[in-house]
């Protein structure tokens, strides 16, 4: 696991939990809701690691909305902190730029 995403969810397990303007427009306009990303991230698969991203340490991770239906989340953490666990972004992955599982782009 990427000691990123194993820091972020030790943050998410203190509710040490901020999310981002992006992130509040990108759950609505895929109407997904905070408490699937939040309450499926214990069983969240890291997809991409940045641990150098210019912004700050982040990670693309698959997860599943209270259907069972596949999200991709990006948490991070603000550049030179150790908190809070931000959530950057979500969205519903778009097939035909992910493989089936979701994990892998599309060649």
């Amino acid at each position: 696991m990427s000691e990123t995403f194993h820091h972020i969810l030790r943050l998410i397990q203190k509710s040490d939990v901020k999310v981002s303007d992006h992130g509040y427009d990108e759950i609505a306009a895929d109407r997904l809701y905070l408490r699937d990303a939040l309450g499926s991230v214990a069983d969240a698969v890291v997809v991409e690691d940045y641990p150098d991203y210019p912004k700050g340490p982040c990670v693309l991770v698959l997860q599943k909305d209270r259907a069972g239906e596949p999200i991709h989340v990006v948490w991070g953490l603000p550049k030179g902190e150790l908190s809070p666990a931000v959530l950057v972004t979500a969205y519903r992955p778009d097939p035909q730029r992910w493989e089936p599982d979701f994990i892998r782009r599309k060649q």
